[in-house]
């Protein structure tokens, strides 16, 4: 599977495509999926230039999006806004619970604050609202802290982070801010920034891109 901030696809909506194109993923959690004017058609673009289908999210997810490959089976999605403070952006989750080689996982497509307590506030909020979904869970997405900060430290409590490299910025990669955490049921095959022509271009972070399974 492969996380991703896009910004929207303000930077270069065709080197995003080719960059998840080259990746080849089951499926693909987007933050910063576009959200505003004409956002579904855009993220239907988005989906169809990738060679995927949108599975949920985009506005009502607070521009989290959930993408899959036609071999994937859905059995349930979910959009969810999380609580907001005042003068702050929307943030939300898109969820799915689908089927990939006749394993079923929850996953879940998050983007975390840039005030730093709100954010420790919303993996709480997150780790309520996914409990309520079967497991296995896989959440991926932007954390917008590094792995020494008390989010991310709370989430790695919760679920195990498969690790990677740095994803921001796309052009002077420096920092790990982009993460996929896994239900400690599931064992990662690797996790890793992956080496695609154009990246550094295509949005401001890099992508992350997972192999994990049961087991």
């Amino acid at each position: 599977m492969l996380t991703y901030n896009v910004r929207s696809l303000r930077d270069d909506a065709a080197g995003v495509a080719a960059v998840i194109r080259a990746c080849r993923p089951d499926v693909v959690c987007v933050q910063e999926a576009p959200r505003f004017l004409r956002w579904r058609s855009k993220c239907a673009a988005l989906a169809r230039e990738s060679g995927l289908v949108v599975v949920t999210g985009g506005r009502p997810a607070g521009a989290m999006m959930v993408l899959a490959a036609l071999r994937v089976r859905v059995r349930a999605t979910r959009d969810v806004k999380l609580r907001k403070r005042p003068r702050l952006h929307q943030r939300g989750l898109a969820i799915a619970e689908i089927e990939v080689g006749g394993a079923g996982y929850t996953v879940a497509s998050m983007h975390l604050s840039l005030d730093d307590d709100e954010r420790l506030s919303q993996v709480d909020e997150v780790a309520d609202v996914l409990s309520l979904h079967a497991p296995p869970l896989v959440l991926a997405g932007d954390v917008n802290e590094t792995p020494d900060g008390p989010a991310w430290a709370r989430l790695a409590a919760w679920l195990q982070d498969g690790g990677g490299g740095d994803t921001y910025s796309a052009k002077r990669p420096h920092k790990r801010i982009d993460a996929i955490f896994a239900d400690p049921r599931l064992v990662f095959g690797s996790c890793f920034v992956p080496s695609v022509a154009g990246i550094e271009v295509a949005s401001d972070h890099r992508p992350l891109l997972a192999e994990l399974g049961p087991r």
